[in-house]
């Protein structure tokens, strides 16, 4: 017999016994429907109507309160409002009437309803402007608590009534459905023994087979591609296990084929991760060492087999990193890090050397995240070419200070002596020699300023300061500019706001730069701001402008140095905002910059509050 029909054999059984159990279920629970719908149709939809009433004459007391104390129109708004609803659900209840005493019940709330609306529109009219001997308390007391009380008394009448009449309703309905329950687990036990018997029978002659695969199965799990099922019938079960054979004697096949290709791509794979200078080192979803490549284990001093299974902290001497990759492994995506605050510092053979250090996720095909890949890239060359030129930049920029000071002073003297001699073209060359001379002393005492905060050899005199007086220092410097301009300085939501641990000289040259700025691209008429936030253990300040905004392209570097916007007139160096950077940092805080153009820019950096210094 083939396995289709077996099965359908024993369903067949199975189904024609289901049916006689449901066959006397249906009559049981007819039974029991119409003594539960008989609970609903005569109690229900009175007790319903009952609550509902209540609710709504609850709803219009507070009306009358609010016309007695508030506002006579929006209580009377909601009083007519909840008037419908009371008469809708009071209809409803005159129309299911079922049981004694409820006609009675039902007239004295339709009466003493009628009073209180009367009641009401009395109130309403002698609640206006006019004198009253009476406080409004004592008329609501008076004249409107009896009436409301009176009509939800009855109200709670009329559904204990329905409450009491259908609890012993529903108690004649349990006893229908106990006696149903009882008739129905009784046929129940009856058929479920013949037809337990009747399938186990059928379901041994079907598993036998079945088992026999899922061992086979297993042991092909396990690489044992030789395993075979023996066939014992010629249904579908039998057709099975014959393909099932097939299919094991293909995959031993297709194993000895394919693991010589397997170890030559691993062997390739090592030996391009050998030949890379960089260090690669590669964590699990748990932030375990799995791999670290020749290259890694030269920087970090590990041996791979001595540290497989090791957490990052182990191998790792910057907390740093391991904060990043744990980030990284909790959202899938590295945080966003200044890349000068990617580098990092190892002892190398008793020298230090730098590294510049990225954090990637892997993740599987499904895109699940399974580990983190860390690089650690040698740049102790380019740290070096950095000091020099930082070094070669402070000596130029001081040598360059002296000869260019007797410059600037022989020319303002030449300028003095000879301006009534000279014709109007020299005059126009000596003044442009005068201009192009003081923006080349501005260039270099920038330079000279922005070498020495790089080199950590500018003194900070750290002090308690309030931010608005950062503010108006600075704003001072630009009275006349302002006035010149017809431009608006503004301060917003620095009062209040907490100390910050500053150099007030320092954090007022970046507000100047920041607001200089501004100032140079704000056209006439236009508006700048200067706020302030608390946030967390920090101080947020902001300038804000309406100018014409900077362009993306150049937001994500405009704090390097000497990058301008290109098509802007301007006569700075290109350094400020770079010096900027630098001082703030120095003062455990960042910058950064929000602009849309068109639409002006705010430039925002953050100060430490006293005492919450990090």
């Amino acid at each position: 017999m083939a396995l289709r029909k077996k099965i359908l054999l024993g369903y067949g059984v199975a189904f024609a016994l289901m049916a006689v159990v449901f066959a006397w279920a249906v009559v049981n629970l007819v039974a029991l429907g119409k003594a539960s719908d008989a609970i609903l149709q005569e109690n229900y939809r009175s007790i319903l109507a009952a609550e509902n009433m209540i609710d709504a004459l609850e709803r219009q007391d507070s009306a009358v309160l609010i016309t007695i104390f508030s506002d006579k129109d929006q209580g009377a708004a909601q009083f007519r409002e909840n008037e419908v609803a009371f008469l809708q659900w009071l209809a409803r209840a005159k129309d299911n009437i079922t049981i004694e005493g409820e006609v009675e019940l039902v007239q004295s709330i339709e009466s003493d309803y009628a009073d209180y609306l009367t009641m009401y529109s009395g109130l309403t009219e002698s609640s206006g402007d006019g004198p009253s001997s009476a406080s409004p308390g004592a008329r609501y007391r008076e004249t409107a608590y009896p009436l409301f009380a009176k009509v939800r008394e009855a109200c709670g009448r009329l559904r204990t009534l329905n409450e009491d009449t259908m609890y012993a309703a529903s108690a004649r309905a349990g006893e229908v459905a106990t006696r149903a329950t009882w008739s129905t687990v009784g046929v129940a036990a009856v058929t479920f023994l013949i037809a337990l018997v009747f399938n186990l029978v059928l379901s041994a002659r079907i598993v036998r087979p079945l088992r026999h695969l899922m061992e086979a199965s297993r042991q092909v799990a396990g690489g044992d591609y030789a395993v075979k099922v023996p066939v014992e019938s010629a249904d579908e079960v039998g057709l099975l296990a014959d393909e099932f054979n097939q299919m094991a004697t293909k995959l031993q096949q297709y194993h000895q084929m394919n693991v010589g290709k397997i170890i030559a791509e691993k062997q390739k794979g090592e030996a391009i991760l050998a030949s890379i200078d960089d260090g690669l080192v590669v964590l699990d979803a748990e932030l375990r060492i799995t791999d670290l490549n020749p290259a890694a284990r030269r920087m970090l001093g590990v041996d791979l087999a001595a540290h497989r299974s090791r957490s990052c902290t182990d191998i790792l001497p910057d907390p740093r990193i391991c904060e990043i990759i744990q980030k990284t492994a909790e959202s899938g995506v590295p945080p966003e890090v200044d890349e000068e605050e990617r580098i990092i510092s190892l002892t190398i053979g008793g020298k230090p050397r730098y590294f510049l250090f990225s954090v990637t996720a892997i993740r599987s095909a499904d895109g699940e995240h399974v580990g983190i890949v860390l690089l650690l890239r040698d740049v102790t060359r380019l740290k070096e070419v950095e000091r020099l030129k930082s070094e070669f930049i402070m000596a130029a920029s001081h040598e360059l200070r002296n000869p260019l000071t007797g410059m600037a002073m022989s020319i303002d003297l030449l300028s003095e002596r000879t301006a009534e001699k000279l014709e109007p073209r020299d005059r126009e060359l000596l003044q442009a020699a005068h201009e192009e001379m003081q923006r080349l002393t501005a260039l270099v005492e920038d330079l000279l300023d922005l070498s020495k905060i790089e080199a950590g050899r500018i003194e900070m005199e750290f002090e308690s300061v309030a931010p608005e007086l950062l503010f108006e220092r600075a704003a001072a410097v630009f009275e006349s500019q302002l006035k010149e301009r017809s431009v608006q300085l503004e301060a917003e939501a620095l009062e209040g706001l907490p100390d910050v641990r500053a150099d007030p000289n320092k954090i007022t040259w970046v507000l100047t730069n920041l607001i200089s700025n501004s100032l140079r691209y704000v056209p006439g008429g236009g508006h700048i701001w200067v706020s302030g936030r608390h946030m967390g253990r920090h101080v947020h300040l902001s300038v804000r402008d309406d100018g014409p905004g900077i362009p993306l392209e150049y937001q994500n570097k405009i704090f390097q140095k000497f990058v301008q916007v290109k098509g802007r007139d301007t006569a700075g160096t290109g350094l400020g905002l770079a010096i900027c950077k630098e001082i703030v940092r120095a003062h455990g805080g960042t910058i950064w910059v929000e602009s849309t153009p068109g639409r002006g820019s705010i430039f925002t950096f953050t100060l430490p509050v006293v005492g919450q210094e990090a």
